[in-house]
């Protein structure tokens, strides 16, 4: 793919974040949002897979870079929940490729001054292959995400044991770290005084290698016979193909836990981090006294 064609798509997320968030009466998840785009452009799972040079997912980068614009531009609320949300005034406002250009230019010129044609495609091209960090808590999930993917297999294992306990489920234990037929734990979640479920869950320690499908039809053939629920765990993330087969239709069902949900579910249940209190500025704000003599 040639950089004038990623810098157009680049822009072209822009107003299908707009047009995907109408669709879904005006809120929804990164995820959710994404998946709309590309179910519309019927993006092949070669594209949704593919990473930038850094390792980081392309197509969601640039999507989470379009919406940062949004967010400066005041069509977006800036969400400290990770739930994307139209403003009013984003509601009416219907971008093309020439407008989205315009409002990129823009936010480029109040951040950075005054640039030439050549400097505003170079900022494109970094935008491409730099990780999007849109405040201070994005960014500590960062390093805890890294912090994750630094600790051993064998203790990415007992961590996730700690985490399920943590989570309400009883009886945990680990299997040996070898001969466990894909199987790393076990666990069984309480319902009620007449319901449990028994469950098993595989831990995967991966840095940029996605989980396979055949890797998700192998676990659940190892929990066939052997529990209710089986849980993937991984600091990676899952291939298209993976998530459809933990979904399969006539199967039982696999939870998936990628690097970006399992650092929620530490922040949610504050395992592993300290709570604190900070601010981001607010350019959108500021932007309005800034050229006032």
């Amino acid at each position: 793919m040639n950089a004038d064609k990623k810098q157009s798509e680049f822009l072209q997320w822009m107003p299908e974040i707009l047009n995907a968030l109408r669709a879904l009466d005006g809120s929804g998840k990164p995820k959710e949002i994404s998946l709309w785009i590309a179910n519309k452009f019927e993006l092949p799972d070669s594209v949704l897979e593919a990473n930038t040079k850094t390792g980081v997912p392309r197509f969601y980068n640039q999507v989470a870079w379009a919406r940062q614009y949004l967010v400066w531009e005041g069509l977006l609320d800036s969400s400290k929940r990770g739930t994307w949300s139209l403003t009013l005034e984003g509601e009416k406002t219907h971008l093309d490729t020439k407008s989205a250009k315009a409002l990129f230019s823009k936010w480029v010129k109040i951040h950075a001054g005054e640039r030439s044609k050549a400097s505003i495609k170079s900022e494109e091209e970094v935008h491409e292959n730099s990780e999007i960090i849109p405040s201070v808590v994005e960014s500590a999930k960062s390093a805890l995400l890294k912090r994750l993917k630094s600790v051993s297999p064998e203790g990415f294992e007992r961590l996730m044991k700690y985490v399920v306990r943590e989570m309400g489920f009883e009886s945990v234990e680990n299997t040996q770290f070898v001969k466990d037929h894909g199987i790393d734990g076990y666990g069984t979640l309480r319902v009620n005084e007449f319901i449990t479920f028994r469950v098993i869950f595989q831990c995967k320690r991966y840095s940029s290698t996605p989980v396979s499908r055949s890797e998700v039809g192998d676990f659940r053939s190892a929990m066939i016979g052997r529990a209710d629920k089986g849980i993937i765990f991984t600091t990676g993330r899952f291939s298209e193909d993976a998530r459809r087969e933990a979904n399969r239709e006539g199967a039982p069902a696999i939870e998936l836990f990628d690097g970006e949900k399992l650092i929620d579910l530490l922040e949610r249940y504050q395992i592993g981090v300290i709570p604190v209190s900070t601010f981001e500025i607010n350019e959108t704000f500021f932007a309005k006294f800034s050229n006032i003599v």
